[in-house]
C-alpha cells in the first residue's frame, strides 16, 4: 500500500501521526510543505474529495493573521489559492493513500481506514 503523509515536520499533529503510523509498522513517504511546497492540482483534488471546509485550517494562526479580504467570501477556488500561497492554512496533517483520503488525525478514522 503506498501512503504519502502531508505536512510540517514540527507540527504535533504531524509528529502524533508519524508516530503512529511507525507504531503500526506502516511505511509512507513523507512531504514536507516547508521545503516542498503545496501543489495546487492536489490541493484542488482533496477540495473536490473532502470540501474546502474541511482541508482549510482556519483555527490555525497564519489563516487568523491574513487581510480580511482574503478570509471574506471563500469558496473552493479561494480556499484553494489562500492554501497555495499559505501552505500552513492546509488541514494536518493529509494522508492520501489507495481508495482515500484522511484529513487531521482522528485515530479511530485511520484504523479502520489502514487497520
Amino acid at each position: 500500500m503506498t501512503i504519502t503523509l502531508y505536512g510540517i515536520p514540527n507540527c504535533d499533529t504531524v509528529k502524533k501521526a508519524r508516530a503512529w503510523l511507525d507504531g503500526k509498522g506502516l511505511a509512507y513517504t513523507f512531504h514536507d510543505y516547508k521545503k516542498q511546497g503545496a501543489d495546487a492540482g492536489k490541493l484542488a483534488d482533496w477540495v473536490a474529495a473532502a470540501g474546502w471546509e474541511k482541508v482549510l485550517n482556519r483555527a490555525g494562526t497564519t489563516f487568523r493573521k491574513l487581510p480580511e479580504a482574503d478570509k471574506a467570501d471563500i469558496d473552493a477556488a479561494k480556499a484553494v489559492a489562500v492554501m497555495l500561497a499559505n501552505p500552513s492554512c492546509i488541514k494536518r496533517p493529509i494522508v492520501e493513500l489507495p481508495g482515500g483520503l484522511l484529513v487531521g488525525f482522528k485515530p479511530d478514522e485511520w484504523a479502520a481506514a489502514l487497520g
